[in-house]
């Protein structure tokens, strides 16, 4: 049986992409260990197929941190029996490159998002062009790539000239009897945003956009951030009744939420080429719960939006205009039940389990070579 190390830099409780992806290699006859954090506000794992392993850090922020992460990554991995490496995102990359190198293994890199693109990077010139230089001399070097979008790997063969494989971050498919007895709030329209909460990701407009909506609730889940300064948002505008903060929730208990609203949105800014390539794993989410989405102007997302006639895209980014789509959705597409059949069809074919053969039949070719 072929051993398999995956390192991510967060604390994977919510990390939805890389509990797929371990859960489909151990499916397939592969033994997987994924390596991340434990931070000061990391909750319990629940019991998973798969090897955990988490490291407590002298540092959360800064160089220091990714000094830090990579360091211990890469001796955890050096003294490891393994077969091969798998690397998520990039800020993981070169201590799983060197630990790679040094036990003549393969590397797989798996790029969540465009890292070098990130809003926190934009405009900080001197620290971009650290992690542009690790990207640049990193990548040609793997062996196999995975990233979320045909833009991002397109943007990466045109600049490194290194195929990437697209694997989407769709969900597993929920059968209709999944939703028996899942109650919604028949009096209040619930939409909901899951998801990190960082710069960027259109939580401020949502926020804003409360106040010209009655009899409805804003579920915010998830931590991050800027998650104070939103808590403090909603207090100075006297929306406590009507926006909700749930906290860090593990991955496997999202959804008792999720099921329960009614419109879902991934509002991400053009903030640099990783929210304009952006394919959020949110989006699939809302889709297999069967819920409309409303989601940003951008390309990768409207795409979806456009072929399955799921939802609406807002492209006036003003709080007005958001509320105007969630009322016009509230009252004339949800009573009528206008998105049930297209949204069906989107969760039938938008699902891992027609996305992970690409997975397995990618990884078999370079275990070939193990």
């Amino acid at each position: 049986m072929i051993k398999i190390v995956s390192a991510v830099s967060n604390d994977i409780v919510t990390d939805n992409r890389v509990n797929k992806i371990a859960h489909s290699l151990e499916a397939n006859g592969y033994k997987v260990t994924v390596v991340g954090r434990f931070l000061s506000t990391s909750i319990d794992l629940h019991e998973r197929s798969y090897k955990t392993k988490r490291f407590k850090l002298l540092f959360n922020k800064g160089p220091l941190f990714y000094l830090n992460l990579n360091l211990r990554l890469f001796f955890y991995i050096a003294f490891s029996d393994f077969g091969f490496i798998l690397a998520n995102d990039l800020d993981t990359l070169p201590a799983c490159f060197l630990a790679a190198k040094l036990k003549r293994k393969k590397i797989i890199f798996d790029s969540h998002e465009l890292f070098s693109e990130v809003p926190e990077l934009v405009n900080r010139h001197f620290v971009r062009k650290i992690w542009l230089a690790l990207e640049k001399f990193l990548i040609p070097k793997i062996d196999l790539g995975f990233t979320v979008s045909a833009s991002i790997a397109k943007y990466y063969e045109n600049k490194y000239h290194v195929h990437f494989e697209v694997l989407r971050n769709v969900g597993h498919f929920r059968f209709d009897n999944e939703f028996a007895g899942v109650r919604k709030n028949l009096e209040r329209t619930t939409i909901v945003y899951q998801g990190a909460l960082n710069i960027g990701r259109g939580i401020e407009l949502a926020i804003r956009s409360m106040k010209y909506i009655d009899n409805a609730e804003l579920w915010i889940i998830g931590i991050g951030d800027i998650e104070e300064e939103l808590k403090l948002l909603v207090a100075d505008l006297s929306l406590e009744s009507k926006v909700i903060f749930t906290g860090r929730i593990a991955l496997e208990d999202v959804w008792a939420y999720t099921f329960r609203a009614d419109i879902g949105l991934s509002l991400e800014e053009d903030m640099g080429l990783n929210y304009r390539y952006a394919l959020p794993n949110k989006l699939f989410d809302y889709i297999q719960a069967r819920l409309p989405v409303i989601v940003s102007d951008l390309p990768e997302m409207i795409t979806i939006v456009d072929q399955y006639k799921i939802g609406k895209v807002l492209k006036e980014r003003t709080p007005q205009r958001l509320a105007e789509v969630i009322i016009e959705m509230i009252k004339n597409e949800l009573p009528t039940g206008n998105y049930n059949a297209k949204v069906g069809l989107a969760a039938r074919e938008l699902c891992w389990e027609r996305e992970e053969d690409k997975l397995i039949d990618s990884v078999k070719q370079v275990c070939v070579y193990v």
